[in-house]
């Protein structure tokens, strides 16, 4: 059989963006960022050969004519603070890569759909999966920000991740006018804020110490929720979001938070009891609309695969 004729599939988790790390940019990187990768939602599309051109950024940044035809079997809830735009950009260009025995690297693949101008934290959860830091964009440097440290998280932890019906989340232009309109935030804040990250957050993941993991965490929203509050109406988007915050607290989630610029909220806890009771009380209190989900960490990035799906709808 040729293997080349078989189809491609790339499945991609959906990312939590847990914090930025500065808007002041006073070291000549700004932005920066930290998150993880969850298996659920997810992404799936499947990539065939096909006479009409439809990957047509991709094959515009590499000067061939690739002709795709695509099949999306599962998507990630838009505009909801999950990377569904990053993750199903870099999907159609991984797929289209290996199609067309083209370069697969991340970098190369973030720069050909224009993925990673702010955030890479999308970029390199694509990657790798895990939980990921990375270091902020230089002016007029078009690479992806670097990754700075890449760990697993740990095994027993639990994510409950519940997307709210109601007003989407910032992206695209009005993303950028957003940041543009944000005063810079003390210096102050932003040295607390690497500083949780690097003596408190990135050492309660290595170790599996959730207790800390979860102070740190949620001390990071708190500030730059503040950050962001000028452009989102507050330190997590208004509405149901901000409910949900406050509920998964007091029902024991010991990292709360809200994913980017929301809807999503996220609550982690120890184990898969603890999930399960979770969204039990979750779903009793979620408006028609929202959804939950609820797994551990992923700990790898996106599956890619040539021949039938292996994977349900």
């Amino acid at each position: 059989m040729n293997t080349n004729a078989l189809p491609v599939f790339v499945e991609a988790p959906a990312r939590l963006h847990f914090g930025v790390l500065d808007l002041r940019g006073d070291l000549g990187r700004r932005f920066g960022g930290i998150g993880a990768a969850v298996p659920a939602p997810s992404l799936l599309l499947e990539a065939h050969p096909a006479p009409e051109l439809q990957a047509q950024r991709f094959a515009a940044f590499h000067r061939i004519p690739p002709r795709v035809r695509l099949c999306l079997h599962r998507t990630i809830p838009p505009h909801a603070g999950l990377g569904s735009g990053t993750q199903l950009a870099l999907a159609v260009a991984r797929a289209t890569a290996e199609l067309y025995g083209l370069p697969t690297d991340v970098t190369t693949l973030a720069r050909a759909v224009d993925r990673g101008r702010r955030s890479a934290v999308g970029t390199w959860t694509f990657a790798l999966g895990g939980f990921v830091l990375e270091g902020g964009r230089r002016a007029g440097d078009e690479a992806p920000a670097p990754l700075l440290a890449r760990l697993l998280m740990p095994a027993a932890w639990r994510c409950v991740v519940v997307t709210p019906a109601g007003k989407p989340g910032l992206a695209g232009d009005e993303e950028a006018a957003a940041f543009g309109r944000l005063p810079p935030p003390a210096a102050a804040e932003v040295a607390r804020v690497a500083h949780l990250v690097l003596m408190q957050l990135l050492p309660a993941v290595a170790v599996a110490d959730l207790a800390a993991f979860g102070a740190a965490l949620t001390e990071v929203q708190r500030i730059t929720g503040g950050w962001f509050a000028p452009a989102q109406g507050g330190v997590f988007a208004p509405g149901e979001t901000g409910e949900l915050v406050e509920q998964l607290r007091r029902w024991g989630a010991i990292g709360v938070g809200q994913s980017s610029w929301g809807p999503a909220v996220y609550g982690i806890v120890a184990d898969a009891g603890a999930a399960a009771a979770l969204v039990g009380r979750v779903r009793a209190m979620l408006r028609p609309g929202g959804a939950v989900y609820e797994g551990g960490f992923s700990q790898a990035g996106a599956r890619v695969w040539r021949g039938a799906s292996t994977v349900s709808p």
